[in-house]
């Protein structure tokens, strides 16, 4: 059996309208997603809800590919949403595209 696997893609803004080192958020019904840019240009899409006391990581200080959460300085990995040891849990991150022009699309199902 072949079996494809598509996803829905939704064009959010460029990468240029993000600061480095920062992010911004996509309000949604469902929770807010923040996107993160890094100092390499790099882009990932959180829940913008820290697992530990539900602090908003967009808030929070991107430092190489985490971010850490303002409310209690949890490190977050953007690339997976987990919190990095001692701490546990996970943020649910979205699949992030970047096109050639610098538009940024995420994945929201």
């Amino acid at each position: 059996m072949d079996m494809k696997v598509t996803r829905q893609w939704t064009r959010i803004c460029e990468v240029a309208d993000i600061p480095q080192l920062g992010s911004r958020v996509l309000e949604r019904p469902e929770g807010n997603v923040a996107i993160f840019r890094t100092a390499q240009d790099k882009v990932f899409a959180l829940l913008d809800h820290c697992p530990h006391k539900g602090g908003a990581l967009s808030l929070g200080i991107v430092h190489g590919e985490s971010v850490t959460c303002p409310l209690h300085a949890w490190n977050i990995d953007l690339a997976s949403g987990a919190a990095r040891a001692p701490d546990e849990g996970c943020a649910r991150h979205f699949p992030v595209r970047v096109d050639d022009d610098g538009s940024i699309f995420l994945s929201l199902a």
